[in-house]
């Protein structure tokens, strides 16, 4: 009205389409109703939690020992060189993970680090396990292997009745290593956010592990899904997330030569029991980041190594714990089983990545 154009009539009937138009944005179907909260709101929501906290719990803190390591401290040092996640979710995973620990009471945890996947991805968190916790889960696990051993020997029974003995012998398995050694030497917890529910892993076997290293699968970022492949992996997507995690920490957790030294804890030469224990050097003198860059003589594992068995202390399977030898044939039966099998010994710990099988491709000649 105030410009006075000339086609005023087409201007009337653009504003009255704007108006009908905006009545229906954001109705994509008729059939099914709009979601009232999206899910990045959820998430904010559940993520409010992390920055509330008791006043007594920190007041434990002040007076108790550091339990989590500096992630701020952690993420400068890996933005530096150019890797990380970023400050905000770091600050958010540090939050998340402190209340793991309050909920948990986990005499130590650190952030292992983040496993992506297809639909979601894994924040792996390490803690040590609590006084006492290895005995408890070891005895769940031998009950549930007891369970699992009468229920095959009730099938094996009625197999004998209805069908022909098969002179099949079944591989020997080997024994899973005991809560709080080797491969199972920490606790795994894992959640697809900060702020959602930590879910504490399966201990690894050694079948696991010797199956992981046969396939390649892609993550979806559900436990409990099931792996296909070939080989048939013996569990669901926890188990394989699981025996990758071991196999990743025992060949890349790495630190300059040095830092680390040898536990307090001895170990007798005629056990021949690798040392899994080890403790920060207070002697230590920094090396230039010139000499650890050029060298891998400057850097040690001080992880464990995985051996071709599957455990980080070689076990004789031929041989079972209680057994009698005192009849003739079965000491002769034993004596060629024996024969097959050769002891296997990995590198001791804190040593040189220069003696690592293959480590001539990531040299600079």
């Amino acid at each position: 009205m105030d410009e006075h154009t000339n086609n005023a009539v087409d201007v009337i009937e653009e504003m009255s389409y704007d108006v009908k138009r905006a009545s229906f944005t954001g109705m994509q179907s008729t059939l099914r109703d709009l979601p009232q909260f999206t899910a990045a709101e959820l998430l904010t929501d559940q993520q409010l939690t992390l920055f509330s906290r008791p006043d007594d719990l920190v007041h434990e803190d002040e007076m108790g020992e550091t339990v989590l390591p500096n992630l701020n401290e952690i993420g400068f040092y890996l933005e530096q060189a150019e890797v990380g996640l970023g400050r905000e979710e770091m600050q958010r995973i540090f939050l998340a993970l402190r209340n793991l620990v309050d909920s948990e009471g986990l005499p130590r945890c650190r952030l292992w680090g983040k496993i992506l996947g297809i639909e979601s991805s894994y924040i792996v968190a390490e803690a040590e396990y609590r006084e006492g916790e290895e005995d408890q889960e070891s005895i769940e696990e031998e009950l549930g292997e007891e369970e699992r051993e009468l229920e095959s020997l009730k099938n094996e029974a009625v197999e004998t009745i209805q069908l022909r003995q098969s002179v099949y012998k079944p591989q020997l398995k080997v024994p899973k290593e005991a809560i709080g050694t080797g491969a199972n030497k920490f606790a795994y917890y894992v959640c697809k956010e900060p702020g959602l529910p930590w879910i504490k892993l399966p201990p690894v076997s050694p079948a696991q592990i010797t199956i992981a290293r046969q396939i390649r699968k892609f993550f979806t970022g559900k436990l409990d899904s099931s792996v296909v492949s070939y080989p048939p992996f013996p569990g669901n997507e926890a188990n394989y997330l699981r025996a990758q995690i071991a196999r990743i920490s025992a060949g890349t957790q790495v630190s300059p030569q040095g830092f680390y030294q040898a536990g307090e804890e001895e170990v007798d030469e005629e056990d021949e029991v690798p040392r899994d224990s080890y403790e920060v050097n207070p002697d230590f003198e920094s090396i230039p980041v010139r000499e650890m860059a050029e060298s891998l003589s400057s850097w040690v594992h001080h992880v464990q190594h995985i051996l071709q068995q599957g455990r980080c202390t070689w076990v004789n399977i031929a041989v079972k714990p209680g057994e009698d030898f005192n009849e003739e044939i079965e000491a002769d039966e034993k004596e060629e089983d024996l024969d097959e099998l050769e002891p296997e010994v990995g590198p001791p710990l804190l040593t040189p990545l220069s003696q690592d099988a293959g480590q001539g491709i990531f040299s600079s000649g």
